[in-house]
């Protein structure tokens, strides 16, 4: 038979899996590296198909055929060249891509029920281990030009654009609030997803190909945005979402009631030793946390109380698991932590109940589907429920907020607040003001990594056209 049905005889593996036992009070990566080994025969157990579905689902559109083939052959750093080809952060979004959901939930083998490529896995192992023995993007053959381009936001969406300028030879220069690259990669996933040496080994990558990085720094506040339009060919804009959902019922602003990102940049802040003066630490330790909602955000709340030493963490939901939008990974992960979930249950009211929160729930049932296809939950009459606890961190998503300044310098956007920039014109990812381009978040509201970093490289390419770079 052969390499042909090599996947009759290996199964899946996507990596050792530390016990949850031992990760629960470890804020590391809960995956161990594949060995080269086991990343060649993972990618030799992929079938090569005709009509690569895995690519299709992908949102960059990764050759990973192409690139597990390289792999299997031992072409390490040929894959690693054909993995930048298409997307600028692979070994970021090895780690937090929604696989399931994506590459290896089209698989061919995942469909005949023998278990998916592990295409993440292969993906981080392929960068990673580039990096280790020394393989670095190639620039020799970069012209550069007299062009310069401000970047706002050094998240997935402001690297991707900076990648693809400074390959073209135009200048990027992004500025960042905060005081390290990378935006809610850094500060909003915890490093049991993703260890911060990604981000930095990718900073010094990203300079050494001549990116360069203006950190502490924010627009409207430390540097004013006529002064980027003065200064710079042209202008990207991808501060992403960060202002929170509100659930619109009573009690949200009690005093122990914490929003979701604030919680998770507090925390990243403290273990990175760069918390603000006079800001406490927001710990769960001996705690009983109710978290409320059913994201990659809620998940990550509950995994990081935790490993925070919390006493219960409960997640509450007003859908069922088979419903729920967050990760299937992360919610199995949640659970084998010790996370307990509440399904199908709806927040009404959150109530002081001496120095103890209550969280008022009522069960749902679901009902038709709403605009988008998902089935509304329906509240299901006298069943309200008062479950008590300490804190209760609000994590239903987060929207964008447009700046002070849009409506000065002629920045449309939508009813949402979103930047109206889009793909599909003469430049793509152009604004209303001609000068200035916007991707990621910041266009299309909260999304997953992968698409902001494919909206920052279409957005490049728009601005080299407009530069007349290309």
């Amino acid at each position: 038979m052969g390499d042909v049905f090599k996947f009759l005889n290996l199964p899946r593996d996507p990596g050792a899996k530390f016990e949850a036992e031992f990760r629960r009070s470890k804020f590391i990566e809960i995956y161990a590296p594949l060995p080269k080994s086991d990343a060649a025969d993972q990618a030799g157990r992929c079938l090569s198909c005709g009509n690569p579905y895995c690519e299709w689902e992908c949102p960059v559109h990764n050759y990973i055929p192409n690139w597990l083939k390289l792999v299997q052959e031992g072409k390490l750093f040929e894959a690693a060249e054909m993995s930048h080809k298409t997307n600028s952060l692979p070994e970021i979004c090895g780690r937090v891509c929604p696989q399931d959901r994506l590459c290896e939930g089209a698989c061919t083998l995942n469909q005949g029920g023998f278990g998916a490529v592990t295409i993440g896995s292969v993906e981080k192992y392929i960068t990673d281990e580039a990096f280790k023995q020394g393989w670095r993007p190639d620039m020799s053959q970069v012209v550069k030009t007299d062009k310069q381009v401000a970047i706002i936001g050094a998240g997935p969406a402001g690297l991707a654009a900076a990648d693809i300028l400074v390959r073209n030879g135009v200048k990027p220069v992004v500025f960042d609030r905060y005081e390290e690259i990378g935006g809610l990669l850094t500060f909003g996933i915890p490093e049991f997803k993703l260890e911060k040496e990604v981000i930095r080994t990718r900073r010094a990558i990203m300079e050494d190909m001549g990116v360069e990085f203006r950190l502490n720094t924010e627009i409207g506040r430390d540097v004013d945005f006529d002064t980027l339009l003065k200064d710079y060919d042209a202008v990207f804009m991808g501060m992403g979402a960060y202002q929170y959902l509100k659930g619109g019922f009573p009690g949200e602003n009690l005093p122990g009631v914490i929003e979701a990102l604030p919680f998770l940049v507090n925390n990243i802040r403290q273990r990175m030793d760069t918390l603000p003066e006079g800001e406490a630490h927001l710990s769960m330790a001996g705690k009983q946390v109710v978290v409320l909602g059913g994201g990659d955000t809620a998940m990550d709340c509950n995994r990081t109380s935790i490993r925070q030493g919390a006493a219960k963490v409960t997640c509450a939901y007003r859908r069922d698991e088979a419903n729920m939008p967050g990760s299937k990974r992360e919610v199995q992960n949640a659970k084998e932590e010790g996370v307990e979930f509440l399904w199908n249950r709806q927040p009404v009211e959150i109530v002081q109940r001496g120095n103890k929160l209550g969280v008022k729930l009522v069960t749902t049932q679901l009902g038709e589907p709403d605009a988008k296809g998902r089935r509304t939950p329906v509240v299901v009459a006298g069943s309200e429920e008062i479950i008590e606890c300490d804190h209760v961190i609000v994590a239903f998503g987060f929207q964008v907020q447009p700046e002070s300044w849009f409506a000065k310098h002629g920045i449309s956007t939508d009813e949402r607040g979103r930047t109206v920039a889009r793909e599909r014109q003469t430049y793509k990812h152009q604004t209303s003001n001609p000068k200035v381009f916007a991707g990621g978040d910041q266009v299309r509201g909260a999304d997953l990594v992968v698409r902001a970093v494919f909206e920052g490289r279409q957005a490049a390419e728009g601005m080299l056209a407009y530069l007349g770079v290309w």
